[in-house]
């Protein structure tokens, strides 16, 4: 049909408004083609005529059904156009109160101006996992397409948030960062993902300021790249920023802020570490007080500050780091307020030197005061002769100190900035990255200047890849689906683009002003009027001549060339520069440093790097930019490495929208939308779609849709597909309307209404009918019949106009073919050439360009190596004059001072009082030689004989003591040195201990007032507990009082609280013990990996031997030793046999590891020792100097103190000899090599740490040795001194006195020497004759060890056969060895055996008997095994319900009972079997009183257990298995223990049965807590089964056959959102999953109790996932969808019906979900509904209520939409709730699980075992 029929009564039309933008009219008289206007009724009831234009035919745009309103992607509109747009965004935002709509890949959010409850950590695991278009628009969604993209294709992302400023870009960029941080959470313990969060503080407060637009306005834009590593964990992040405005560090505008550090810095002064800025409030500083008001309504600045120090600290910058960035802010806010004072008529100015800004800038950055104030108001000026100073005036000076402080603050973001990225920064390879664009959207102001050109420069950027990429997403869809791709004439920005950036575009022009060094603005403007004046994207405005018009892709712009030069160039004064360079802070410093090769990626961020300083020669303004690239180049290469970025990745565009300019809370107005909407490329991809086939309809849902306008036989085929396509050549005469895809049907724009228009024709022809069938029911026959003849007819005729059509189409079809393919051949050779052309042109100018750069460059570094070399010259020869003299200073002050102490040291010498001091102490030893002169005058005579006989002799001893005392007299010297040290040493001592005597004091004084504290707080409390006592008994007796009515009310509340309280407490223990499960299970895994590390290569361990490795801390019994484990492993492989220990080479891995553990010990023990050694050793050496510098003459002790130390070391020798004995005895009890190997380490350790002792005990006796040698040299030397100062009269029996003594002294050293000497011999000779015997022993284990490696490295090298013959005869050779010794053991012992027969003989008759039985030695295993069994045979009629097993079976029996069985193989015999068994084993243990026995079976069957569980962590089966088993344990633990309360219902029979003498309540705490994490194993895998059934089982599957009627489609799912195959469950589905679970736990024996539980879980994740979903899906809120609903929920509970699971609260947990059903069904008008719905829905919060029904959406267009109205009075009514703020149910929520007593009423002793189990080692009692 023509679009003009389409233009009839009642039609509603969009008509021009210039208040709404676009206004609704209905029309009141059908069009006819060639009518001059149109006939129209608004909506205010008003009739209008509308012009028609005859000429072009523009008739108003019609407006889409009211079916299709509201709907979640713009593109799904029938009509497409501007105002349908419009209005759909408005329905949603103001309505619905819905942020987010899609635009095909656009997500298009409206800032709401209010915090919404829709960014919980529930809402993103809700999005986790889905396909975009599943649920309703949400950033989350976009962000969970990109994470989902980046996994399944391996390729980059990105995620381009733009709009201007106040529409919500930063927020958008920072929520879609938190779902990636949740998602994509970092694997190890880095907490990257929380740092990459944290840098949004820091950014906000450098780069955000207040805009008149918006309070948090971000100035500048940022690509965030988020790495991710190959299991697509977050690893690290980057940072890359835009174009910094830094004007507004000194200006800022209106009602306008700097950016926000500044007043969180003057916020915070007052804090003690910011005295020194000297900062006072914001209002007292220029830069911050020129947009008036400082403050934010709802921000505290001194709180975001904290925010941000926290930040800083949280991405490791250092305190001191913080410290001087604070210092540059607080510097840049002085230097603003500096006094310029003009000089001479205002041609000089100046800064006074006392200006305490200028001192505070100074000293803050850490510059000369004097420097800085100079060349504020001066520059130079540099020509080819010389350099002049010229002085600045006021406005030059201001704008250089203006220019100083944006280069400033833009180095320092350039700092931060790349400390952020260091921090995100990761050494772990980087897979794949998603990263986040937050940039500026079009600008257009009434002044628009430099930052709004390249802002506007950038988006056209943007929007040209925009618009390639959805023109290249839909080529692929219709590739996809088979679909004829006809060319989309889409509108191309590339000529506005080449205006901008081409050679000799605008920047170019503008660098090449830039370069003239008279350039000014009004010159560049002209250049441009006659350079483009031609081009049609540029205009000159007809009132100026220094504005330019550039027409952009969104709107004309017109811009002020005025400061495009100056922002450009971004000039700074470079002695300026120069003296920062020179700051005493090394950071300042390094922030002016040149950046000649600064990446791209952020010099533009920082507002580009300023002037290149060149210390060879100062350079003027304008030259110093010749060689410097200007803000607009740096801007267009960022730009290009930008989108080169964006094109290797998937982009994905989110289009930020300012709903007002007021920041209104849901308030839209038209005009500003439809600017945005225009300006950000949504109205463009509206125009791409609709130019192909914009809506998309799948068969299935274009079946269930317009199955009304089907004929009847048609809907009898089963193929859909061909039933649609029939219908729609029936309906649509026109094929290029709609073609058929491979699984979709694509329609034009309108085609979707006009089969609304046939649908809502044909339900009201169908009215019409039945109307006329019950009016004239006589005439039907007739009808009918002339109606089928019509029919017929019809269809015949309409078969030969269509088949006559469609061959006249193919044909038509075929020439366009022809004609495209010659065309395009036409074009491309045309194109290839123009292009080839453009290429080699290119290549010219770029090769010319780059030469010219080139030379400069070399120029320059000539230069700089001419400077280097002259600079290096002038300081060495410098440096070299300036040591010289000052080594000549040296030299004579030294000198001098050297003199003076000379002459002082002469004084001091002659002095009678030195000779005092070296006499003190002489005259007691003149007495003592005057008595000895007495006595050798007695003796005289009698020895004058023996005197001439020993003449000789005599005089060759005076001549050998004369040397010796010349040494001695030489040595004083030295000996009185260090006589002074010492003392100096006593005095330090000394001075230390008092001090520690005061802090001891201190300490205790301490310690009596905190005790007396203690002891007042305990009377204190013990008064209080009396008064509380007392209350308490008050309390009673008024309780005691009340009636027994209100007692028994307090009672049953008191009883509730208390259940509350106890599942609370329950719930909190699970999850203890679910998270110890967890844990446990990540060391599990980690072991595992270890072990597969360090296995060797083609080693494989046994299951056996690995099990018999495993250990389980938990359970609280008998643990044995290290040692004990590996005593036991070599007696399993001694009693196996030897073919067994042969192949299991497990053992030999287990020896090894027990001698490095050993070793380990060994060397721990070793260290503690010398350190304990150490100690003893430096106190004993403090004591040992003390006590002789204070008793240095005192011979008596030392003689004392070498009489402790043998004493010592006698008690260290009888140390020894008890350690040995010890080891010997330990060594004849323990006779395995593990017991010799520890008491041959224990003893090596111990005789190791006795030579160290002995030597210290040597040191210390030399040194005493050496004190007495001391001590006798000085006082002979004193002697000397005495005898010469007195001139004595004896000089010769004076020496003969001296030597006497020396002789003395010397004879008791060489005694006291030789008899230490003696000591230390022995000592030495015994310790060196245990020492060589031990290590005979370690030489000897040292060979066999390097044996067994040998044939264990040989055994691994042979082939697996060759191993097992190797082992076999290794073990044979050792076998046979042991049989030789214990050959020899076994005849002693058949010696002893004869002599114990014989007195056997002696017994009583009875014992005679059993003389031939192998009684004291057993025999061979197998007639002790034989004789078990007759036992056994004898006695069966008495079974005692226990089971006997020898120790070596017990891994036999873990392998057969639990880790090898099968759920099947004991499926025909009594449920939970392998429980009974293993408790009649216990039972025996127990009855034998063996507790290692019980011990060691716990354990296996737990480990087993928990290793089984492990293997089979998905089978429901084996889960559901163990779980019975375990709590079937559990309860008959509890049975049989003997307790009363457990015993209550068990039979006289059953009492025999009980455990006499092990309590085992532990282990029954144990065997619970396995419980529970099996159970939570069990959820898990049946909730991961029957979960990705439940949305589509419970909410999308049709129970009710005809009732849904599909809506128009909502999103058109793209083919990188669906999932391949068919995911539908139908809800029968469900019903036989539960139904297999229900049997396996009844068939498992699982207790009732626990059953319920479990489903009550189940159905409450069924319930959670299905209402979460239903409330973020927009097209499941319908009535159908409620009856659909209401009738599965039924379904689900006939079925709990029918398994009798009505007492499990199961169906309670279903209510939510049932009242949501309820909800959709109930009527939704008046006040009385709302009250219905009220009272009904008690289970469903505010939140979910009102959610559902903004929701709600009619399938059918006579139902109505809920007003806002009603939903405002619903929220009235419910407003007194106190409803938790949550939208969405916590599906992973888990109730605490109770496991009730449950008694058995079997007996042990009727339990049979099956053969199957082969259990026959099993012996019953």
């Amino acid at each position: 049909m023509s679009t003009a029929q389409l233009y009839t009564k009642y039609t509603r039309v969009w008509i021009p408004d210039p208040d709404e933008v676009w206004r609704s009219a209905e029309i009141i008289k059908d069009y006819k083609e060639g009518d001059k206007s149109l006939h129209l009724k608004l909506e205010d009831e008003t009739l209008y005529e509308y012009p028609v234009d005859l000429q072009g035919n523009e008739l108003p745009f019609l407006r889409n059904p009211d079916i299709l309103v509201g709907e979640n992607d713009l593109t799904a509109l029938s009509y497409l156009h501007e105002p349908a747009v419009l209005h759909n965004l408005k329905v949603r935002f103001l309505e619905s109160n819905h942020i987010y709509t899609y635009c095909g890949i656009v997500l298009v959010a409206i800032n709401p101006y209010e915090q919404l409850p829709i960014y919980e950590q529930d809402v993103i695991y809700a999005y986790s996992g889905q396909n975009m278009g599943d649920m309703d628009p949400h950033i989350f969604a976009v962000a969970e397409e990109a994470y989902k993209q980046m996994a399944r294709d391996e390729k980059n992302q990105s995620i381009i948030v733009s709009g201007e400023s106040g529409a919500g870009k930063t927020v958008s960029a920072k929520y879609a960062m938190r779902f990636f941080a949740t998602v994509g959470g970092s694997a190890s313990d880095t907490n990257i993902e929380a740092k990459v969060l944290a840098s949004s503080p820091i950014m906000e407060a450098i780069g955000n300021a207040k805009t008149t637009r918006n309070d948090n306005s971000s100035r500048f834009g940022k690509y965030i790249q988020i790495g991710f590593d190959k299991r697509y964990h977050i690893i690290g992040a980057n940072m890359r920023t835009y174009l910094l405005e830094k004007s507004r560090v000194v200006f800022q505008a209106e009602d306008e802020r700097n950016y926000h550090i500044f007043y969180q810095l003057c916020a915070s002064a007052s804090l003690p570490e910011f005295k020194d800025l000297g900062l006072t409030c914001a209002e007292d500083f220029f830069y911050t007080s020129q947009g008036g008001d400082t403050s934010i309504d709802g921000v505290d600045d001194a709180d975001d500050f904290e925010k941000t120090r926290h930040a800083f600290t949280l991405l490791g910058v250092k305190e001191s780091h913080q410290t001087t960035i604070f210092r540059i802010i607080a510097a840049i806010l002085h230097l603003g307020n500096l006094e310029i004072q003009a000089e001479r008529d205002g041609d000089a100015c100046s800064v006074s030197s006392e200006d305490e800004h200028l001192n505070n800038f100074c000293g803050l950055l850490g510059v000369e005061h004097s420097q800085m104030q100079h060349w504020l108001c001066h520059r130079k000026l540099v020509t080819t002769s010389e350099t002049y100073v010229k002085s600045m005036s006021v406005q030059q000076v201001v704008n250089a100190r203006n220019a100083l402080a944006k280069h400033i603050y833009a180095r320092l973001f350039n700092w931060i900035v790349q400390h952020i990225n260091k921090a995100l920064h990761t050494t772990v390879k980087q897979h794949s990255f998603i990263g986040v664009l937050d940039i500026y959207g079009f600008e257009t102001f009434e002044v628009n200047s430099f930052e709004q050109f390249c802002i506007n420069y950038a988006n056209e950027k943007l929007q040209q890849q925009f618009n390639s990429h959805v023109f290249k997403l839909e080529q692929e869809e219709y590739m996809k689906e088979g679909i004829p791709w006809t060319l989309i004439d889409f509108y191309d920005n590339q000529p506005c683009i080449d205006l901008i950036e081409a050679k000799l575009g605008i920047l170019d022009l503008l660098d090449e002003e830039c370069k003239v060094p008279k350039g000014t603005d009004q010159n560049w403007a002209q250049k441009l009027y006659d350079r483009h004046a031609s081009s049609q994207h540029f205009q000159k405005p007809r009132m100026s001549n220094t504005s330019f018009i550039v027409l952009h892709f969104a709107d004309k712009v017109e811009y002020q060339s005025e400061g495009f030069l100056e922002k450009n160039r971004d000039t700074v004064y470079e002695e300026q520069i120069n003296i920062l360079k020179a700051s005493k802070y090394q950071m300042v410093a390094d922030l002016f440093q040149d950046e000649k090769d600064a990446a791209p990626t952020t010099s533009t961020a920082k507002g580009t790097s300023k002037i290149s300083v060149r210390s060879a020669r100062p350079v003027i303004k304008a030259a110093n930019k010749e060689h410097k690239k200007t803000v607009g180049h740096q801007f267009r290469n960022s730009l290009h490495l930008l989108m080169e970025t964006l094109n290797a990745t998937t982009p994905h565009y989110v289009r930020c929208i300012k709903p007002n300019d007021e920041k209104l809370p849901f308030k839209f107005d038209p005009k500003r939308a439809v600017q945005q909407l225009r300006a950000c490329g949504v109205l463009e991809t509206i125009r791409i779609s609709a130019a192909g086939f914009p809506s998309r309809w799948s068969y299935h849902d274009f079946f269930n849709r317009y199955r009304v306008l089907m004929k009847k036989r048609d809907l009898s085929k089963n193929d859909k597909k061909q039933i649609c396509q029939t219908l729609l050549e029936d309906l649509i005469k026109d094929p290029d309307k709609f073609q058929f895809g491979r699984t979709k049907i694509f329609f034009r724009a309108g085609q979707v209404a006009y089969l609304e228009k046939l649908r809502a024709d044909k339900f009201r022809a169908a009215t019409i009918m039945i109307q006329k069938t019950v009016r004239g029911w006589l005439q039907r026959v007739k009808y009918k019949r002339l109606r089928q003849a019509a029919m017929v007819i019809q269809r015949y005729t309409r078969g030969h106009l269509a088949r006559r059509l469609a061959e006249h189409l193919r044909r038509t079809r075929a020439a366009i073919i022809f004609q495209k393919q010659y065309r395009m051949l036409r074009i491309l050779r045309a194109f290839q050439r123009v292009r080839n052309a453009t290429i080699t042109i290119q290549a010219f100018a770029r090769g010319m360009f780059v030469r010219r750069i080139y030379h400069k460059i070399l120029v320059e570094h000539k230069a700089t190596i001419l400077q280097k070399y002259a600079r290096g010259w002038l300081a060495r020869t410098r440096f070299h004059r300036v040591r010289g003299a000052t080594i000549v200073l040296q030299c004579y002050y030294r000198r001098m001072k050297a003199r003076q102490e000379l002459k002082a040291l002469r004084i001091e010498a002659r002095s009678a009082q030195h000779l005092k001091k070296l006499n003190i102490g002489m005259e007691n030893k003149v007495v003592q030689l005057q008595r000895k002169i007495d006595e050798q005058n007695k003796e005289y005579k009698l020895l004058n004989e023996q005197l001439s006989m020993l003449t000789s002799a005599h005089s060759s001893e005076v001549e050998k003591l004369k040397k010796e005392l010349v040494q001695y007299q030489q040595s004083h010297r030295g000996d009185g040195n260090q006589l002074v040290s010492l003392q100096e040493e006593m005095e330090h001592l000394r001075l230390e201990l008092e001090k520690a005597h005061g802090e001891r004091k201190v300490v205790e004084d301490s310690y009596v007032k905190e005790k007396d504290l203690l002891r007042k707080r305990i009377s204190d409390l013990e008064e209080e507990n009396a008064l509380l006592k007392q209350e308490k008994e008050e309390l009673n007796s008024r309780i005691l009082c009340q009636s027994e009515d209100e007692f028994a009310q307090n009672t049953v509340e008191a009883n509730i609280q208390m259940k509350k309280e106890l599942e609370e407490e329950r719930s909190r223990y699970q999850n203890l013990v679910k998270e110890y499960s967890r844990l446990e299970q990540r060391y599990d895994n980690l072991r595992d990996e270890m072990t597969i590390i360090k296995q060797a290569p083609g080693h494989r361990r046994n299951p056996s031997n690995q099990s018999s490795l495993e250990s389980d801390s938990n359970y609280p019994s008998i643990s044995t030793s290290e040692i004990g484990d590996t005593e036991d492993v070599i007696q399993q492989v001694e009693e196996v046999g030897m073919e067994k220990a042969a192949m299991d080479m497990t053992l030999f891995l287990k020896l090894q590891k027990r001698v490095r553990e050993l070793e380990q010990e060994r060397k721990k023990l070793q260290t503690q020792l010398e350190k304990k050694e150490q100690e003893s050793r430096k106190s004993q050496v403090i004591e040992t100097k003390t006590e002789v510098t204070s008793d240095h003459e005192d011979f008596a002790y030392n003689s004392l103190k070498r009489q402790e130390l043998e004493s010592e070391n006698k008690k260290l020798k009888n140390d020894l000899n008890e350690l040995r004995k010890a080891i010997a005895d330990r060594a004849t009890q323990n006779n395995s090599s593990n017991d010799i190997q520890d008491g041959y380490n224990l003893l090596l350790n111990q005789l190791k740490s006795a030579n160290e002792e002995l030597e210290v005990r040597k040191e210390e006796v030399l040194i005493l040795r050496t004190q007495i040698m001391k001590a006798a040299q000085q006082k002979e030397t004193g002697k000397n001194m005495e005898s010469i100062t007195t001139n004595a009269s004896w000089p010769n029996s004076d020496k003969h006195i001296d030597q006497e003594d020396a002789i003395e002294a010397y004879q008791g050293m060489c005694e006291t020497n030789r008899l230490l000497e003696a000591q230390l011999q022995d000592q030495r000779r015994e310790h060196e004759d245990e020492v060589e015997a031990l290590k005979n022993q370690v030489d000897a284990m040292k060979e066999e060890l390097e044996k067994q490696q040998q044939a264990f490295l040989q055994t691994l090298q042979l082939s697996p056969e060759a191993q097992v013959e190797f082992g076999l005869q290794q073990e044979i050779t050792r076998l046979t060895n042991e049989n030789l010794d214990l050959k020899e053991l076994l005849e002693k012992l058949e010696k002893n055996e004869k002599k114990l027969k014989k007195q056997l003989k002696i017994y009583m008759k009875k014992v005679q008997d059993f003389e031939a039985s192998p009684v004291t030695v057993p025999a061979e295993r197998r007639q002790h095994e034989r004789n078990m069994q007759v036992v056994v045979q004898r006695k069966e009629k008495d079974f005692q319900g226990m089971l006997e097993y020898y120790k070596e079976d017990e891994p036999l029996l873990i392998r057969n009972l639990v880790t090898d069985l099968k759920p099947q193989a004991v499926s025909a015999t009594v449920p939970c079997l392998p429980a009974y068994i293993l408790y009649m084993c216990i039972r025996h243990a127990d009855y034998i009183n063996d507790d290692q026995k019980v011990h060691s079976l716990l354990t296996s069957t737990i480990n087993g257990i928990k290793k089984v569980l492990k293997k089979h962590n998905d089978d429901f089966q084996m889960t559901s298995f163990w779980l019975a088993n375990t709590c079937r344990l559990l309860h008959c633990l509890k049975q049989y223990s003997g307790d009363a309360g457990f015993m209550t219902q068990n039979t006289p029979k059953q009492n025999e049965h009980c455990l006499k003498n092990f309590d085992l309540t532990e282990y029954r705490q144990v065997l619970s807590h396995l419980s529970i994490q099996i159970y939570q194993q069990l959820i898990k895998i049946a909730e991961g089964i029957l979960q990705p059934m439940i949305v589509s089982a419970v909410l999308e599957n049709e129970s009710i056959q005809g009732l849904s009627g599909v809506k128009p489609m909502g999103y058109r799912n793209r083919s990188s959102s669906m999932a391949d195959g068919d995911s539908s469950y139908s809800l029968d589905a469900i019903i036989r999953q539960l139904n297999t679970f229900h049997s396996i736990m009844c068939d498992q024996g699982l207790d009732p109790e626990i059953v319920q539980q479990v489903f009550k879980q189940l159905f409450y994740m069924i319930n959670a996932v299905a209402l979460n979903n239903l409330l973020l899906r927009k097209d499941v809120c319908s009535w159908s969808t409620g009856m659909q609903l209401r009738f599965n929920i039924s379904q689900l509970e006939e079925w709990l019906r029918g398994k009798n699971l009505q007492q499990s609260g199961a169906a309670q947990t279903l209510e939510p979900l049932i009242q949501a059903a309820q909800l959709l069904q109930l009527k939704k008008k008046t006040s009385e509904d709302a009250e219905a719905i009220c009272s009904l829905c008690t289970s469903l919060t505010t939140q979910q209520i009102v959610k559902i029904l903004n929701l709600y959406t009619p399938v059918n267009e006579f139902e109505e939409r809920v007003t806002v109205a009603f939903i405002r009075d619903i929220q009235m009514h419910l407003q007194e709730r106190n409803d938790p703020p949550q939208l969405l149910l916590d599906f992973k929520h888990m109730f605490p699980v109770l496991f009730p007593f449950n008694p058995s009423s079997i007996t042990m002793d009727s339990i049979h075992l099956p053969a199957s189990l082969n259990l026959e080692f099993l012996h019953k009692v």
